[in-house]
């Protein structure tokens, strides 16, 4: 047994030891082999060496390969979303064509593929395809797309002349912004537009980008292309425009509205000057070739009375698209939408901002303003979307901007929802922490004990975070910022049931204002005081017919009935509260004569947002005032600019209008004594000689609605009613809080 066991072992180290010695020489023989092949390889690469400027135009090479790569990746990157935004369907005629018309009949304006462009590029006059080329991009078919010679003459002669002389775009930079992008003007959308720009010269040949470019270019006046601007401007085809009428067409592509000829010929013919200079520089024509269209300037048909609603028809025609994805419309894209639309709302909306940014914007540092007049239950009338049309189609109307304390009443009506609060409950102005966030009333003190009515109308910041507070308390949570938590959630969840649609961000500072909504939809939220509690969805179409004239959409008929988000006692509760805001608050300068309203004002942390937003029984409107670069104000308060924008566009409106009371809120004025004291001015006069300003009474509108068919065209109504003049009184704004 012993011997075996021995001879077991001795068989086990042999075999251990041949192991070894296999491991060890097949691990010699790699290293050698190895060996072998480096030696190989470097004597082979020795071959290759290089000294001298030969090794160093190796090493730029080298890196500039490393770099290379590194930067394709890196535009790879940037391409994607451009790419993404690319369409081949945005090539071809877009499919929409809809005419518009207002609460009356009469046709207000078109979109869609309203575009002429049945002419072919060879169809289109030679003066005035070189008018274009010569102001918007000599270079055209000489560059890729991108101009990078005339980029940089543009950065040198806007550097020399400290602001914008010069755009450096393309056309293909230009079409590309105008097929798949927005007007914002940020970093991101210029790399989009600059790869888009690309993929457009890959895609089509140079005559069918200008093609497309004087297709689809805004011309003011409510036209695109320059055929629909031929025929708008001058009353004739585009083949037959003289060099001085082609030489202000091409003027309009830098600023529509503002060279529209039937705005301010002066100013559209010293446009066209420039471009008849323009095209003698590029060597396109000679100076005796332009002497007879310089002598003999264009004079464009008369339209001055024509106005076009373009921030109410761009936010109309996106409800339409909405339906039509919604499957509300049917297959039919050539349609006929009836709005709510009122011609002299609107008119009174434009003429009172841009009389009051002209008059105190420049105190104020203040350069834009939007304001959406609607009916309590959604029916929008009126869109001012920003200062000019032309100028930026940005509608400021659907933007997010902070509202300040103009977002109060959501917080108050979750809290007296959840019946925590009543208007004469009596609350403490203290100072209140969350964490180490405490926030401020505008004079740094606290009022003590007030009423709650008292503590809205003078908008007081610590009482809406109390009650987020007191909400989540009322849960059962007794740590106070577990609490406040819970009662934000709830202040956004009735925010969200009143019709706000922007993503309301949970921070302690929401309910004084610090999350983003729009003007439409701070119009639509207050339209729930008016209305009585219900859910107001802001419509554009109040009927649709398609092309063979049949009626395939009422908002009467189709839509659910409005849903109640408040109950009748909470909204009468906040209606009560929201009407000592003009009266007794900080929204005194947009009280109307003769008529009961109610309303907030809102002002952000910086002086960078002000509004109004304000309501009667009979309307709702929201204004708010900003600079687009999100610069501070000088000291503007909700109470100054907006609160004064909204009586003017108001005390207008409710003319000739069968008053209504606002839930909850008992008339102080006699509606008969109210309406001798409007009648016995000279505007108010004139009103009563008709209906044609846009105001007869919502019941005598819908009779006359349902009579014969809705879509003859009519004779369009003209106001008789003299313009108001906007007056605004030197007076010091109430004290208010912080954010106001």
């Amino acid at each position: 047994m012993e011997f075996r066991k021995a001879r077991w072992t001795t068989r086990l180290k042999r075999f251990a030891l041949a192991a070894d010695s296999w491991v060890d020489d097949t691990l010699w023989g790699a290293g050698r082999r190895a060996g072998e092949t480096y030696e190989r390889i470097r004597s082979f690469t020795d071959r290759f060496t290089v000294t001298g400027g030969r090794r160093l135009a190796a090493e730029f090479a080298s890196e500039g390969l490393n770099i290379g790569i590194v930067g394709a990746l890196v535009m790879l990157m940037l391409a994607i979303p451009a790419f993404r935004e690319g369409r081949e369907e945005a090539l071809k005629n877009q499919v929409f064509a809809v005419t518009f018309l207002d609460r009356y009949g009469s046709e207000i304006g078109h979109r869609g593929a309203r575009h002429d462009d049945s002419l072919k590029l060879e169809e289109l006059p030679d003066h005035l395809i070189k008018a274009v080329l010569a102001t918007e991009d000599r270079r055209f078919y000489d560059h890729f797309g991108i101009d990078i010679f005339g980029t940089l003459r543009a950065v040198t002669v806007n550097a020399r002349a400290s602001g914008v002389v010069q755009g450096g775009s393309s056309i293909t930079q230009q079409l590309a912004k105008n097929l798949f992008l927005s007007n914002e003007r940020s970093l991101d959308r210029k790399i989009k537009e600059a790869f888009l720009a690309l993929w457009l010269e890959y895609r089509l040949s140079k005559n069918e980008i200008l093609k497309l470019y004087l297709d689809r270019a805004y011309m003011g006046g409510g036209t695109f292309g320059v055929a629909a601007a031929s025929e708008y401007y001058f009353g004739k085809s585009v083949k037959d425009v003289s060099v001085a009428e082609a030489a202000m067409l091409a003027g309009l592509f830098k600023a529509p509205t503002k060279y529209a000829p039937h705005v301010n010929l002066p100013a559209a013919r010293a446009r066209a000057n420039d471009v008849l200079n323009a095209m003698v520089d590029a060597g396109f024509m000679t100076a005796g070739q332009i002497d007879s269209a310089r002598r003999n300037p264009a004079t464009p048909v008369d339209r001055k009375r024509d106005t076009t609603p373009d921030y109410y028809l761009d936010w109309a025609f996106d409800e339409v698209k909405h339906m039509a994805d919604d499957g509300k419309i049917g297959p039919d894209r050539v349609l006929t939408v009836k709005t709510p639309y009122d011609p002299a709302i609107q008119q009174r909306a434009d003429e009172a901002v841009e009389s009051i940014l002209r008059q105190h914007g420049p105190a104020y540092h203040v350069k834009q303003a939007a304001t959406v007049v609607m009916d309590p239950d959604g029916a929008v009338r009126a869109i001012v979307g920003g200062r000019d049309y032309g100028v930026s189609q940005f509608n400021r109307a659907t933007a997010p901007r902070q509202p300040g304390s103009s977002f109060k009443p959501y917080v108050y009506a979750a809290a007296l929802s959840a019946g925590l609060y009543k208007p004469n409950t009596i609350v403490v102005d203290r100072p209140v922490c969350i964490g180490n966030w405490c926030p401020n009333n505008y004079g740094r003190s606290y009022a003590g004990s007030i009423p709650l009515t008292v503590a809205l109308a003078k908008s007081i910041n610590t009482i809406p975070v109390q009650m987020s507070i007191a909400i989540g308390r009322a849960t059962g949570e007794t740590h106070e910022a577990r609490a406040a938590k819970i009662g934000r959630a709830k202040i956004i969840e009735t925010a969200r049931a009143m019709g706000l649609t922007t993503p309301l961000t949970d921070t302690v500072s929401l309910p004084i204002g610090a999350a983003e909504v729009t003007v439409m939809d701070q119009a639509a939220g207050y339209a729930v005081f008016a209305n009585g509690g219900k859910r107001a969805q802001p419509y554009a179409a109040v009927e649709i017919r398609n092309s063979a004239g049949e009626d395939i959409y009422r908002h009467d008929r189709d839509e659910p009935a409005p849903k109640q988000v408040l109950s009748t006692q909470v909204v009468q509760d906040m209606n009560f509260m929201l009407s000592k805001v003009p009266t007794e608050g900080t929204g005194r300068r947009a009280a109307l004569e003769g008529v009961v309203t109610a309303g907030k004002t809102g002002t952000t942390n910086g002086y960078k947002d002000a509004w109004y937003v304000g309501f009667s029984g009979n309307l709702v409107g929201a204004v708010w005032f900003g600079n687009d670069d999100s610069t501070s104000t000088a000291n503007m308060t909700g109470g100054a600019l907006p609160a004064m924008t909204w009586k003017e566009i108001m005390q207008f409106a409710h003319q000739g209008l069968d008053l209504k009371p606002i839930p909850g809120v008992t008339p102080t004025i006699d509606p008969k004594a109210a309406t001798v004291a409007k009648a016995s001015s000279p505007a108010a006069t004139a009103a009563a000689a008709g209906p044609g300003a846009g105001h007869m009474p919502r019941q005598s509108f819908e009779v006359l609605s349902s009579v014969g068919q809705m879509f003859k065209t009519i004779e369009p109504m003209r106001s008789a009613r003299a313009p108001m003049q906007v007056g605004i009184r030197d007076e010091t704004p109430p004290a208010a809080t912080r954010l106001r």
